[in-house]
């Protein structure tokens, strides 16, 4: 299977899988063409579409693509998924995946503008709630990180260890030399992490049927949403599992955190104030999120590639990730207590 043909000919291959949807319109536009995953748009009459090819195996993208289904049938906000003639979501041709969705016509979210990040987490919220009650089919291959973090964390934890023991061997290098200089540090953070969530509510929350659970999109920022109409609409469901909301939480707040390069109270109240006037959080999972925020997951995430690609990162930027962590832990501590 070649993935990488011309346009002309990715253009062919789109118009062949479009009769199965009984579809030949006499234009297509790529918009996107990465790899295996390609996005073409087109109109047909006075309506556009959006044609994709995945990147995924049928059992994976039988779960993505049918909580898609869910969501949109659950008055979720996000595009429509039209079957083709067999009645299926996706089409399979020449040992390819494809599905075709509705355009969503709007304009990008700044999430560094308060009202758009705003506007981005009631979104969110909103897609929390739609995403409940999902049954994968029977063929469908299940994602789900329930149960999952206190393992995480300490796996995460072992590498960042085993990590040491090859920056000593390296250590005549800086980023090896900033690596070691803040590590037992990051580790203790790590650490109180994995104590707190074992001893919070983490495992009675989600010792629950995955039917009860929410869908995570999991890569929830600006370049998946679209604001039309006054209506935020969310896209590109392909790393979708089951989880607690706190994990798309997290990630937004730490991302928004590192963007201001200071750890602000505001900023977090603002931004649970603003999911919960959609979806109300408890007591116990604001506590949970709080020790999410806490593990140094931008750390990890700033050091990985040293160890894992031989990628050359600065030792400023190792240093500066640490920094980062030791200002955001004493913050989370005052808010844990705040919760307890």
């Amino acid at each position: 299977m070649n993935s990488k043909l011309a346009s002309s000919d990715l253009n062919v291959l789109a118009k062949k899988v479009l009769l199965n949807y009984r579809l030949a319109p006499a234009h297509l536009v790529i918009i996107q063409n990465e790899g295996l995953k390609t996005l073409w748009k087109f109109k047909d009459k006075e309506q556009t579409f959006c044609l994709k090819r995945l990147r995924h195996s049928i059992d994976k993208a039988a779960f993505t693509v049918n909580a898609q289904i869910h969501i949109y049938n659950n008055q979720g906000k996000v595009p429509k998924i039209y079957l083709n003639k067999d009645n299926e979501p996706i089409t399979e041709h020449e040992e390819q995946l494809f599905v075709l969705y509705e355009w969503i016509e709007g304009r990008d979210l700044n999430f560094s503008l308060p009202s758009d990040l705003a506007i981005a987490i009631k979104g969110l919220a909103n897609f929390h709630l739609a995403s409940k009650g999902y049954t994968a089919p029977d063929h469908a291959r299940i994602s789900s990180k329930l149960e999952n973090w206190p393992n995480q964390y300490e796996s995460m934890a072992k590498r960042l260890e085993k990590w040491r023991e090859e920056a000593v061997s390296k250590q005549q290098m800086p980023s090896f030399q900033a690596y070691l200089s803040c590590i037992d540090e990051m580790l203790e953070i790590a650490n109180m992490a994995i104590e707190e969530i074992k001893k919070s509510s983490y495992e009675k929350l989600t010792g629950i049927p995955l039917q009860e659970c929410t869908l995570c999109h999991q890569d929830y920022g600006e370049g998946n949403v679209i604001y039309s109409n006054d209506i935020l609409y969310v896209i590109d469901l392909d790393s979708t599992t089951y989880d607690l909301p706190l994990r798309d939480l997290r990630k937004i707040i730490g991302k928004q955190m590192q963007n201001l390069s200071s750890c602000n109270e505001e900023k977090i109240m603002s931004i649970l104030k603003w999911y919960e006037e959609v979806n109300p959080l408890s007591q116990e999972y604001k506590k949970i999120l709080i020790i999410d925020l806490m593990y140094p997951h931008g750390f990890f995430g700033a050091v990985k590639d040293i160890f894992k690609k031989s990628k050359a990162i600065s030792s400023s930027k190792i240093k500066g990730a640490a920094t980062f962590e030791r200002k955001k832990l004493q913050l989370l501590k005052n808010l844990l207590q705040k919760v307890d």
